[in-house]
């Protein structure tokens, strides 16, 4: 009996297609497919009920996981701008009524807390949009008093963040189109974007044409921190960390100007012998493993990466993570809105396309494709 495969490679396509029989891969491209659901959604009439609605304030009930993730991004990205105040809570607060826009989102239909901040809000008169899947206790809550925008794309828990991002920019562009409407990407325009970011990331492109595939290679057995240069980006790269947590990797999330304080404790690590193998390493024989620095990687949708670049100056061997959109590339076109926005998602599907491949490298299938009897 041979020895089981001991990873698999990037560009083998063939065998990470075998590996992913759980669908990893194919629920991180589907963050556009999120997005069009969505904007099907509005479409077809779910927020008609904000039409022509002016409220004093847009409340984001969420609690926990990849909602609360979403809202506190849209936040971040949006409030300095916006015509109203945006609030990121837990629970509905007992001020809402008449004048106020209420979303509720998360995965988990039975939740006690999400149901109650749906009758709460409700009940006060708010304009109540329910952004949990339609079944179990939630169907009933709010019943012919909220709008509903439901899940209609089946993906993992890790990869929701975009239907909920989506969800936002539908109900803010339709309470606020005068103040925040510039600021926010048409969601066909966005769901194409996201789609071509997903197309860049496809298993058949090799590692050197595929941003996610180079991003999963270079944080492959290390330790990662994830940095963002800005409130938003910072956000993004909570998120990035707990994408990663959920593969087994060990990694971490804060602001750029913390790391680059922690520079040194984070890079410094044990040099790795000629030719080590941890399979054989004794610590009783050969004293504590090697331990490597960990690997640092800095978010930013900055134009000017010359600045970024500047401040990451004491982070060593640290990995800039952006990207370009069309009007990055054709100065003569006017930037269409929301191109904040447009990069922060476009980032937010290659983090999590790197994080289906890093757990193909990392979980049993990396490690042990298969055995041949001889």
């Amino acid at each position: 009996m041979t020895a089981p495969m001991s990873v698999l490679d990037l560009d083998d396509a063939a065998s990470l297609e075998a590996a992913d029989f759980e669908g990893g891969l194919r629920s991180a491209a589907l963050g556009g497919a999120q997005v069009r659901a969505t904007a099907a959604a509005v479409a077809e009439g779910a927020l008609d009920r904000l039409t022509d609605l002016r409220p004093r304030s847009m409340v984001l009930v969420a609690r926990s996981g990849r909602a609360a993730r979403a809202s506190a991004l849209l936040v971040a990205t949006l409030a300095g701008g916006a015509g109203l105040p945006l609030l990121h809570v837990d629970a509905t607060p007992p001020w809402v009524g008449p004048l106020d826009v209420v979303i509720v989102s998360g995965d988990d239909a039975g939740d006690p807390a999400l149901l109650e901040s749906v009758d709460l809000a409700a009940r006060r008169g708010a304009e109540v949009i329910v952004a949990v899947p339609d079944e179990g206790p939630m169907r009933a809550a709010g019943a012919g008093r909220a709008a509903r925008v439901p899940p209609r794309v089946v993906v993992g828990d890790q990869n929701t963040l975009l239907r909920f991002l989506a969800v936002g920019i539908a109900v803010l562009g339709a309470v606020d189109p005068t103040r925040s409407g510039p600021r926010l990407p048409d969601l066909e325009t966005l769901a194409d974007a996201l789609d071509a970011e997903a197309l860049r990331d496809h298993p058949r492109n090799e590692v050197y044409h595929n941003p996610a595939k180079a991003l999963a290679s270079r944080i492959h057995d290390h330790r990662v921190v994830f940095a963002g240069d800005a409130p938003a980006t910072t956000g993004l790269a909570r998120h990035a960390s707990e994408v990663l947590l959920r593969t087994g990797a060990v990694a971490s999330a804060a602001e750029l100007a913390a790391v680059v304080a922690a520079a040194p404790e984070l890079t410094a690590g044990t040099a790795m012998p000629p030719g080590y193998d941890p399979l054989f390493h004794d610590e009783q024989l050969d004293g504590p493993r090697p331990q490597q620095g960990a690997r640092i990687v800095v978010l930013s949708l900055t134009d000017d990466r010359a600045a970024v670049q500047r401040r990451m100056a004491l982070l060593r061997d640290a990995d800039l993570l952006t990207v370009e959109t069309e009007d990055d590339t054709s100065p003569q076109q006017p930037q269409r809105p929301g191109r904040e926005l447009e990069r922060l998602t476009t980032l937010a599907v290659r983090i999590e396309m790197a994080a289906a491949y890093l757990n193909l490298l990392s979980g049993p299938n990396g490690r042990a494709m298969s055995e041949v009897t001889g």
